[in-house]
Parts: C-alpha cells; structure tokens; sequence
C-alpha cells in the first residue's frame, strides 16, 4: 500500500505517506497549548506528518476564540510538550501559522490587538465569540506599509519560536480566506501599490512571508497550503486566477519550500476545484504537493499510483481516528466523526474516540 510507504521530504524522511491535516479545535484556553492538547496529538502520532491546528504568529491573528498562538514564551513551552509527545513515535510535525486577517473580532482578540487586512473590504456573517455569542464581523483597518513588514517580521519570530518549541517545520497558511489569501484575491485586495493590482504584486504579501520564513528556519522545512478556487470566507473566483496560482508556485518552488498543500473542499459542498489548476500549480512548483479534501483510503491509493500527489492529507478521518493508519492497514472500520464537538472545550470529541483494539 503506497500510502504506508516511508517518503523522503525535504532533508527529512516520513513513516509513511499520510498526512494529518491541520484542523481548528478551539480547546487552546487563554491562547495556551495545554496538556489534553498534547494528548490529542500524540494520539494521532501513527501519522508520516502532522500539520497543527492554525497557530496565530501575532495577537494580531487571534481571529478564532481559544486557538493556539506561538508568539509569546509561554505559548512555545506549551508547544514544546506538545511536540515532545508526537516524537515519541517517528512522527513529525509542523506548525501551521495563520493569521485570520478580517475573518476575527475584537473579542477573541486581547487588548490592543487590531483587526487587520489588505483592504476595508466587509465580510458577511457572524463570528462566535465566548464573551457574547455570535457577532457580526467588523471591517478590518487596512494594513499600512509598517503594518506590513510588521507582520512579516511577526511570522518569523513565531517560526523561531516554531524550532525552539521542537517543531520539524513550518507551514504558511495561505487558504481558506485568511490573511495571505486575502492578499492573493483581487475581491479582498483592492490596493493600488506594490502588494496590489497586478498578479506580482497581489503574490508580494505570501512570497515576502515566506522567504522570511525560510531565511530563519531553512526553506526545507517550509510548505505552505492553498486553496485556488476556494470560497470560504466570501472568496472568490477572479479572472487572472490560474496565471496568479501558477506564477506563484513557480516562485515558492525557486525559494525551495518543501511542499504545496492544495485544498478541495468539493467534498463538503464547496465547488470542485478543477484537476487543470492543480496540475499547474504541481508543475509549475515542481516539488512535492500534498491533496487534501474528501479523501478515503481506495481514493488516496488511486491518487498516488497515478503520481498526482506524493502525499495525501485526511482531516475528518484522522479527528474521529486517532489510529487511522493501523486502521487502514489492517482494513478496519473508522469511526464517525462527530461535528457537535469539533470547536468546543474539553476532551469530548476530542481525545475519547475509541481506538479498534478497544
């Protein structure tokens, strides 16, 4: 079975070729990696890679009541068990930073932390917050030039942080509508300088993150996740979408990233991202890619016998079975997943999905 195959990524050698897929789980109370986090971790270390729950680099990224953050000491310590965990097998395992962007609210946020984005341009909805329940989304402050470069120098500290914490690297979350999204998506970036307009320059924000990145832990311990035709948090399709995707695969695959992370999220209703998109972006990187979106084990298998992939991530699967991969070896039923309990705090739907030998 190629999914149980050990896969050279990077300086680093996998276990095997499933990947666990980053997932918010909102049970970081105070912002703080805790001890039933470690063990929900190490519980899925069966795992060639795990990729970490969005990990805010900045307060200013704090979007999501009670998501992990690694800017701050207390926070990396807290990663740090975490992490020791996971190694207890041959697992590795790398952090995603996020930075939501506009997709926040002041009141999952601490004081003094300011909703930022490209542009002013309003999101539709409400966000959850502990203090007062649902809130509809303020506009975010348009980030100036300063704010800028402070965020970028903010994404490097944080994968400082990432090493000291143990982590074997960093993934740069750049889907799904947060904030390097938002840069890359003309219906969110209506700047008119150099991070704006053009595709160069809407590709500037996620190219400057990630050589600042790179510089600081080693660009073989970076990837970074897209999602080309994505709509959640009110993105949209644009015209110059395959030149933008491509372009910037070419350049993330000339700084030497480990990995693309393309996400399909067709499988929960979300338009179905065409195979042409995702096989320009795999040849214009020219490096390995990981899928992700919808895959079951006979899919995945399928996926990497006709070398579309070198890596296949689960996220559901691996949330409802911490032993996936000795489930799919031995050809064991999986268990079902529970949404009721997928972002609130405590260990129910979190660390007591049953294992099979129980």
């Amino acid at each position: 079975m190629k999914l149980t195959e050990r896969f050279q990524l990077g300086f680093q050698v996998l276990e095997n070729r499933m990947v666990m897929a980053p997932m918010t789980r909102s049970r970081a109370l105070n912002n703080i990696p805790n001890d039933l986090m470690a063990v929900y971790y190490r519980q899925r270390n069966g795992a060639g890679l795990i990729i970490t729950e969005g990990t805010a680099p900045s307060p200013n990224a704090l979007g999501y009541p009670r998501i992990p953050g690694i800017f701050n000491k207390e926070q990396t310590n807290g990663w740090k068990r975490i992490t020791d965990e996971v190694h207890k097998s041959r697992c590795k395992i790398f952090v995603q930073l996020m930075h939501t962007g506009r997709v926040a609210h002041p009141d999952n946020m601490p004081e003094g932390a300011r909703v930022l984005a490209p542009s002013s341009v309003p999101l539709s909805g409400t966000m959850y917050t502990d203090e007062n329940g649902e809130q509809p989304y303020p506009t975010a402050t348009p980030m100036t030039m300063n704010d800028i470069e402070h965020t970028i120098r903010e994404y490097r500290v944080a994968s400082a942080n990432a090493m000291i914490a143990g982590f074997d690297g960093v993934e740069i979350h750049g889907a799904n509508g947060y904030l390097v999204d938002q840069f890359l998506n003309p219906c969110t970036n209506k700047r008119d300088d150099s991070y704006g307009g053009s595709t160069e320059n809407r590709c500037r924000f996620a190219l400057e993150v990630a050589k600042a990145i790179g510089e600081e832990i080693g660009f073989d311990k970076l990837g970074i996740r897209l999602s080309p035709y994505g709509v959640f948090n009110d993105m949209e399709s644009f015209e110059d979408i395959e030149n933008t995707y491509v372009y910037l695969a070419e350049e993330l695959g000339s700084l030497g990233l480990c990995y693309i992370h393309i996400v399909d999220h067709s499988s929960m209703g979300a338009p179905e991202v065409p195979w042409r998109i995702k096989s320009l972006i795999r040849n214009a990187f020219g490096r390995p890619v990981i899928a992700s979106g919808g895959f079951d084990k006979e899919k995945a298998e399928r996926f990497l016998e006709e070398e579309k992939a070198e890596l296949i991530s689960f996220a559901r699967p691996f949330l409802a079975n911490p032993d996936l991969v000795y489930r799919f070896k031995e050809g064991i039923a999986l268990n079902e997943p529970d949404p009721e309990t997928f972002y609130t705090p405590g260990k129910k739907g979190y660390t007591d999905y049953p294992f099979a030998d129980d």
